[in-house]
């Protein structure tokens, strides 16, 4: 399934899933068919196999059988993030290229990092699909890129093995990961990548089961229509599997909670000359199998 939250002639935020051009309202479809299911995308992944069941079952009946009014054009909605996280941890240096890239551009360590290196990002900075990322010059002049693969956990993982990371795992997303580059400070990342709409997340969740092997999808980013990222994810240095047995060995991931699996290279930072974000131009971040997730970049000061 491809489950979205939205919102119609701004009411309130609804599950949906996303079917060819149609978002279908998965709370209406199941009171008409005298079933529940939760309202809202969190909920309906603590509801665990029984809600997926359910909903697949509604779907699967078709359009034929939708009441009309759980159907909407998905131009006719306003998409948001798929959910607020508990937590959002980043995975840096993830991509062996942008390993290089970073200790040309960023000062950091030119060999491999022996284990993932961890940072977090608040809840806060989550932004939805079509929703601004802020620029404020008052606070930065090297706004940065950086599209990655998101796993959206489902069941709750503390000290799982690599061997069973993949039964924690409720779907798959896209994360771009925004940097004030210049708000690194004595090392530190959090502040860099943990201002408001540094998150920008959607704008579907693509269920588990329905996403082919998500260690080999192509990713790309483009500023402006112009392509910046370009890679696949079987470049990732710690596959998915790792990154959840690591982080697990010492900190519990929730259902709900986010894992951005890092970035290619091709990041403005190791542009020559370095590129940056600024005012009216769009970011794009695709991800094959889950879509293109499109943001403007607007003046915050």
């Amino acid at each position: 399934m491809r489950l979205l939250s939205y919102t119609l002639d701004d009411a309130s935020v609804r599950l949906g899933a996303q079917v060819d051009d149609l978002v279908v309202d998965l709370t209406t479809l199941a009171r008409q068919a005298g079933v529940r299911l939760p309202a809202d995308l969190l909920s309906f992944i603590l509801a665990g196999a029984a809600a997926q069941e359910t909903a697949r079952g509604l779907l699967a009946a078709g359009p034929e059988a939708w009441p009309t009014e759980a159907v909407h054009r998905i131009d006719a909605v306003s998409l948001c993030a798929p959910l607020r996280p508990g937590k959002i941890i980043g995975v840096g240096l993830n991509y062996i290229e942008h390993v290089e890239e970073s200790s040309r551009s960023l000062d950091t360590d030119k060999d491999l990092p022996p284990r993932p290196v961890l940072f977090g990002k608040p809840a806060t900075a989550v932004t939805g699909p079509g929703r601004p990322i802020l620029h404020n010059a008052d606070l930065t002049t090297q706004l940065d890129w950086e599209c990655e693969l998101a796993v959206v956990i489902g069941r709750p993982a503390f000290r799982v093995s690599e061997e069973r990371a993949y039964e924690h795992i409720f779907g798959f997303s896209i994360l771009n990961d925004i940097s004030a580059r210049d708000q690194r400070r004595s090392g530190q990342w959090f502040f860099s990548k943990g201002q408001d709409s540094y998150a920008p997340f959607g704008p579907v969740v693509v269920t588990r089961d329905d996403l082919r092997d998500p260690m080999n999808l192509d990713l790309s980013l483009r500023v402006n229509g112009v392509t910046k990222q370009k890679s696949n994810t079987r470049h990732m240095l710690f596959p998915i599997a790792r990154l959840i047995a690591d982080i697990s060995s010492g900190m519990t991931l929730e259902p709900g909670d986010v894992i951005a699996t890092g970035s290619p290279s091709g990041v403005g930072a190791g542009m020559v000359p370095p590129e940056y974000l600024r005012p009216g131009d769009t970011v794009e971040a695709t991800v094959e199998g889950i879509g293109t997730l499109t943001n403007p970049v607007v003046d915050a000061r």
